[in-house]
């Protein structure tokens, strides 16, 4: 079991009003799974994103990583935590603006307190990974959303975190780049990465091996995609 999230709820106050955006949500996530989380606006999804990606300490509720409980990691820990094990991409890419690609992807491996010759080797091996290998020198403001994304991608993966969270990763983008986006988080799953990704669209939920819908701070259901074994034809010798 790579994640699990046992009774989690996360509870908000405003005014004097109690807002449960997670409800005592149970859930397990193994290695190497593609899933899918979707809902409503308010429904919990994203709540859910950034309490599973220890974003935000759960209000009651434990969660266990690689069968380490992190529920009460402070503030550093979970920092380092995340830098190591978890990677992310995000609706809005957040790269540096003026800063190249190259330099954007390493910036986990400077946390990291990585050499400076290891963070360019694995910087450059991300940037080709995802295809950009010609615009690692390029900054952010001259490459259009579709590789802004690609270069996102890329440094969640420079430190081969554990899983990938990605929230709304196509939402920026025109529909070549989003299937363009997640024809390559395919074949990341393809090669054994983790991925929970939230999203508000079907199509793009469709390419998850697994789906998890979210409403009113609850788990309304959870599917996994049938596999379908290839039928392999007899063939009948003379007699």
């Amino acid at each position: 079991m790579l994640l699990r999230l046992t009774t989690v709820s996360k509870h908000y106050k405003l005014g004097g009003t109690v807002i449960r955006a997670l409800d005592k949500v149970t859930v397990d996530i193994d290695s190497g799974e593609f899933v899918a989380i979707m809902g409503p606006s308010g429904s919990g999804k994203s709540t859910f994103l950034q309490v599973a990606s220890m974003l935000a300490q759960p209000s009651d509720g434990t969660i266990f990583l690689k069968g380490i409980d992190v529920t009460e990691y402070n503030e550093i820990e979970s920092a380092k935590l995340r830098n190591k094990e978890i990677g992310f991409v995000f609706q809005q890419f957040n790269l540096l603006a003026k800063t190249t690609a190259l330099d954007n992807v390493k910036l986990p491996l400077v946390y990291g307190q990585v050499s400076d010759r290891e963070q360019n080797r694995r910087a450059k091996e991300m940037l080709d990974r995802v295809g950009l290998s010609d615009r690692m020198n390029n900054t952010s403001a001259q490459l259009s959303g579709g590789q802004q994304q690609r270069v996102a991608i890329a440094r969640a993966l420079v430190n081969e975190p554990a899983v990938i969270f990605a929230d709304e990763p196509t939402g920026n983008l025109d529909t070549k780049s989003g299937e363009e986006i997640m024809k390559l988080l395919v074949n990341l799953h393809k090669e054994g990465k983790t991925i929970i990704m939230v999203t508000h669209e079907e199509e793009i939920a469709a390419f998850a091996d697994r789906l998890i819908m979210f409403r009113d701070g609850n788990i309304l259901s959870d599917t996994k995609k049938r596999k379908t074994k290839k039928k392999t034809s007899k063939k009948k010798g003379k007699k």
